[in-house]
Order: structure tokens, then C-alpha cells, then sequence
């Protein structure tokens, strides 16, 4: 029927009806909340382009976890800042790595065990290069090799899994690193460690503010030879497909609200678990809006990531994690 018998604004005169009809909800649970671990004690030292977050020593990384926990954060996603790096990045997959350090005293806190502990797994944080694979160099001729680096990454994956992720998170796009991974983490007696796959991961400007969180830059090149190319949602279809064909559990996007219609797109065609990552960029874009007056912090922040979530996402990796988890109460 149409106006004036149909009137679409019946259903939104209060908030309480506008709340009875909402389509889309957004909760703490769905949230997952980054944490940049470094060596020492007592270090928590802000990230210049990332207001409010911080690498974070365990023992500092423990007090955030546990306000995440108080908040009803769903979980944490783990990132390493190893004291020392090589070519090979061997720290990744150290049993006394970084991150396997921090997984081994946050399994200790009852507190925490409402969280689910997501490791990220690449091998950028470790490397002296800062690419996610093994470089092999001719002269001014580089290249990521491919297959020697997913044996270097199921190997990570493998001694994160020991030192207690609930998640394994594999987020370099090296071909057939899923398979990989799922076999070590079966031999390894962690066949119940789910896998997380950022499975469709694009070559991002947005990625900018992490690099300085995980000093993760490259030190040459860029990483568009194995991150997506941002032109093509057909591809990434294809991607989240052999990655599911290969073990995957759960698919994360990323980034987010540049690629929405590709979220879209996978949730409309795969039936399995899928977050989004809003990465450090859309964060960091949004803040510096905020410091100027340009756009209400609250407002903006909750429509960013309802959008996340409307475009078909079930969980959201973000920074805004606490701040929208205290505004959802």
C-alpha cells in the first residue's frame, strides 16, 4: 500500500521502536580487540598514529586483556614485536617468542577466559626486510619465494598453537598456506585449533598506521606480488574458496570498509563464520577526523562499524573495540 496508508516513519518516532525494528546489532562479543606485545616490563608506549592504543609489554598486555574481559570483548588478536629480527624471522616460531610468551602467561588469568586468543601468524613482524615471506635476492632482482615460506609459517602456526592460541590467524596470502598449517596443526596433536583465514587479503594503503604499530614496513619493494589486487572481487572469491577447500574454519576480510561489497559478496555465497578487520587506516582516518571537529566521535564510530557488520560480517577485528563495547554498555 502507499502513502498515506504506508507510513515508513511509524517505525522510527522513538527510540524504543526504532530499537524493536533494528535490523543489524552490534555487541562487545562480536568484537575482537589488537594487541601489539613487546619485550620488557612496564612498557606501554602509545602508537604516535594510532590514538589510544599502545605496544605493550606482557605484564602490560595482561591489564588490557582483562578490561577487554570486564567490557564482554568477544577476543584479542595477538601481534609480536620481537627484540631481535633476521631474514628468516625466526622469532615467529621460537618457543620463547614473543607472542608465545604472552599466550603462556594470559592462559594463566582465570580472568581472561571469557577471551578467545587469536594469533596472527606471519613471518613481517620477525623478518630484518619486513616482508611476510622469504626474500630471495639476484643482484636488484628480488623475489617472495612462495613454498619455503608457508613451511616457515606452519611452523609458526604449529608453536602458537602450543603455547595456547585458541585461533590460528594466517594472514600473509602465501598460496596453500592453509593446507600447510592444518597439517602441522593436526600433527601437532591441535586438531581442534581452529584456523582463521585472511583469506581475502588486498594490497591496502590502509595499512599504513599498522606498519608503525608492528614495525612491519618493508624494507624494499611493496607486497602487492602476494596481498590482492583492490580491483578484483572475482578473485577473492576464488581465494576464500581454496582456502576453505584447504581447511579454513573461519574467513576474516580485510580491509573493511573499503571492500564492503566483497564482504557482502562472500557472506551472500559462503556459509561459514566471517569477520572483518578494520584495520588500522579506517581507524586512524576516523581519529583524525574526530581531533578536528569534523565528525562526533560515538556517532561515527558506531555507524562505521554497523556497517561492517550490515555488509555481512559476524565479528569485527577493530580498535574501537572498548570504546564501542562502553557505549554499548
Amino acid at each position: 500500500m502507499n502513502f498515506p496508508v504506508t507510513r515508513m516513519r511509524r517505525l522510527r518516532r522513538t527510540e524504543a521502536m526504532r530499537s524493536l525494528v533494528r535490523e543489524t546489532h552490534l555487541t562487545p562479543g562480536a568484537m575482537i580487540y589488537p594487541l601489539f606485545i613487546c619485550p620488557g616490563e612496564g612498557v606501554r608506549r602509545e602508537i604516535g598514529s594510532m590514538p589510544g592504543c599502545f605496544n605493550l609489554s606482557i605484564d602490560e598486555a595482561a591489564k588490557e586483556a582483562e578490561a577487554c574481559a570486564a567490557l564482554g570483548i568477544g577476543g584479542l588478536l595477538l601481534f609480536g614485536l620481537p627484540a631481535e629480527k633476521d631474514e628468516q624471522g625466526t622469532g615467529a616460531w621460537a618457543d620463547d617468542g614473543i607472542v608465545q610468551t604472552a599466550l603462556r602467561e594470559l592462559k594463566k588469568n582465570r580472568k581472561l577466559d571469557s577471551l578467545v586468543m587469536m594469533a596472527d601468524v606471519c613471518l613481517c613482524e620477525y623478518t630484518s626486510h619486513g616482508h611476510c615471506g622469504v626474500v630471495a635476492r639476484d643482484g636488484d632482482h628480488y623475489e617472495i619465494e612462495n613454498d619455503s615460506s608457508v613451511a616457515l609459517l606452519a611452523k609458526t602456526a604449529a608453536s602458537l598453537a602450543k603455547a595456547g592460541a585458541d585461533v590460528i590467524a594466517p594472514s600473509d596470502m602465501m598460496d596453500g598456506r592453509v593446507a600447510a598449517i592444518r597439517a602441522a596443526l593436526d600433527a601437532g596433536g591441535h586438531e581442534m585449533t581452529p584456523v582463521l583465514s585472511y583469506a581475502s587479503k588486498f594490497s591496502s594503503a590502509f595499512y599504513g598506521p599498522f606498519r608503525e604499530a608492528a614495525d612491519s614496513a618493508p624494507q624494499f619493494g611493496d607486497r602487492r606480488s602476494y596481498q590482492m589486487d583492490g580491483a578484483n572481487l572475482r578473485e577473492a572469491m576464488r581465494e576464500i574458496e581454496l582456502d576453505l577447500a584447504e581447511g579454513a574454519d573461519m574467513l576474516l576480510m580485510k580491509p573493511a570498509m573499503p571492500y564492503l561489497d566483497v564482504i557482502r559478496a562472500a557472506r551472500e555465497r559462503f556459509d561459514v563464520p566471517m569477520g572483518a578487520y578494520q584495520v588500522s587506516g579506517e581507524f586512524s582516518m576516523l581519529h583524525a577526523a574526530f581531533e578536528r571537529g569534523w565528525l562526533e566521535p560515538e556517532r561515527a564510530m558506531m555507524e562505521s562499524l554497523v556497517s561492517i557488520r550490515r555488509a555481512g560480517a559476524d565479528f569485527i577485528v577493530t580498535y574501537f573495540a572498548k570504546d564501542a563495547a562502553k557505549v554499548l554498555g
